[in-house]
């Protein structure tokens, strides 16, 4: 297996009108991923070198996206859509380059696991021309049926042609493929197209191939990797399934999830055992978490790292760029964003900390901000390790802060600090006796005075 070469061609031309989306069906995403990224990843592990995705609608947009998700991947344009043949043949080029297997896949089907591909790589190797992995959905009404004898598969019957006997078959075709590579291309080509709709399918193959001699057979593959996807509720349904896998993978690992089905990850989220992940935490795409680190309720975190035994939330949002070192913490209704919290160093609450570094051991009062954008342009803010920056101070940058620098509690501070030197930056208090006596005596007068003449206009 592992010598053989494969190509894998993905179709992904399909307008997906049943999505009412501009953005191509295909290109909308299940874990923080495209659809048709998961089917190359999962082509990808199950051996493919070539990938060949056959594009239509948005084709300028899923060029630019396959450039992100599969930059080695070739792509053809299939102009008009007559048939899932015709959209194979649109890669002829790739197929004619004699690869050992050839799988067809559907970039809507983004649960497709590869254990199923490898499956039907090896019945290549042993010797069959055409593989079709079938599943079994919990009814099959609507599917085509797989029609099996002495081990073989003869044909792949549409339900409405299907006689009462084939429609009790509960094997069904998922429309993936691993074809031969040495027959592919005559396979494809001896497809016609005399049929109601003046379409080339690729399901005539089985029967062509059958024609000629050559070995069909069928694998099966589960319900949930077989799923295709058509409209947003089955878009949701995958997220669904797809969450859980992870979720029970993650615990597997050794993560600890105090309620799974609260708790979403994105498709390249990773995360050390001995975590604690309490209720509704969301993850975004570029996560790391190292071990031992804790994970409040109610937390956003996205394109972050969190060094081990880290401490956040709830409540926090961590933002790209975020890069937590061993035993930071960032508390309750804080934000953090292209900033170092290094080793030690607390953020406790309510507080900005946006391109900054907080050094080690340094402690972030209640509501401080980092001000670190005027209108045009970001500004740095650094923090030295054992400063203590008092609460409500606002930060102007670009300013340093330096080793065990103190800033008092409600200081702007615009000015860089020495080390260990204390900072204000506020106000001197002026204290008047009495005058808080006078002031709520003249504002009860004035508002009496109002509440009378509202009165009197009435």
């Amino acid at each position: 297996m592992s010598q053989r070469s494969c190509l894998s061609v993905i179709l992904a031309a399909g307008e997906g009108t049943r999505m009412k989306s501009a953005l191509p069906k295909v290109l909308h995403q299940v874990a923080g991923l495209p659809m048709v990224a998961h089917v190359v990843k999962a082509a990808e592990a199950a051996g493919a070198s070539g990938l060949a995705l056959v594009i239509g609608h948005g084709a300028d947009e899923m060029r630019k996206a396959a450039a992100r998700f599969a930059p080695k991947a070739e792509t053809f344009e299939q102009e008009k859509r007559l048939g899932t043949a015709h959209a194979v043949i649109a890669a002829r080029a790739a197929i004619s380059r004699g690869y050992d297997d050839v799988l067809v896949m559907f970039g809507d089907t983004p649960l497709i696991d590869a254990d199923a591909l490898t499956v039907a790589r090896r019945r290549l190797a042993e010797g069959a021309a055409v593989v079709v992995i079938g599943f079994r959905p919990p009814n099959p009404a609507g599917y085509g049926r797989l029609i099996e004898k002495d081990g073989k598969l003869t044909a792949i019957r549409e339900e409405k042609d299907c006689s009462e006997e084939e429609k009790k078959i509960g094997f069904c075709n998922a429309g993936m493929m691993a074809v031969a590579g040495a027959h592919a291309l005559k396979l494809l080509d001896a497809v016609g197209n005399e049929n109601v709709k003046g379409e080339y399918y690729l399901t005539d193959i089985v029967e062509i191939a059958s024609a000629q001699n050559l070995d069909v057979v069928a694998t099966e593959a589960s319900f949930e990797s077989a799923l295709g996807i058509n409209n947003r509720a089955e878009l949701a349904q995958a997220e669904a399934i797809w969450q859980q896998r992870r979720r029970h993978d993650a615990m597997l690992s050794g993560v600890t999830l105090i309620a799974p089905e609260t708790v979403f990850f994105s498709h390249d989220t990773e995360i050390g055992a001995d975590t604690i992940v309490e209720p509704n935490v969301w993850f975004g795409p570029g996560v790391r978490i190292a071990s031992g680190a804790k994970i409040h309720a109610f937390s956003h975190i996205e394109g972050a790292t969190i060094a081990s035994n880290c401490d956040v939330g709830p409540f926090a949002r961590l933002r790209p760029g975020a890069d937590l070192r061993n035993k930071a913490k960032v508390g309750n209704f804080c934000e953090v964003k292209q900033a170092v919290i290094e080793d030690g160093a607390k953020v406790n609450h309510l507080t900005y900390i946006g391109d900054a570094r907080v050094g080690a051991g340094a402690n972030i009062g209640a509501g401080t901000i980092t001000c670190n954008y005027d209108g045009y342009s970001k500004f740095f803010t650094d923090i030295g390790e054992g400063a203590f920056i008092g609460s409500n101070s606002s930060l102007v940058a670009p300013v340093t802060i330096g080793n065990g620098g103190y800033i008092a509690s409600g200081s702007v501070i615009t000015e860089s600090v020495p080390d260990d030197a204390l900072a204000f930056g506020r106000a001197r208090q002026k204290t008047i006796p009495g005058k808080g006596k006078e002031l709520r005596e003249r504002f009860a007068s004035a508002a009496a005075a109002k509440k009378k003449a509202a009165g009197a206009d009435h």
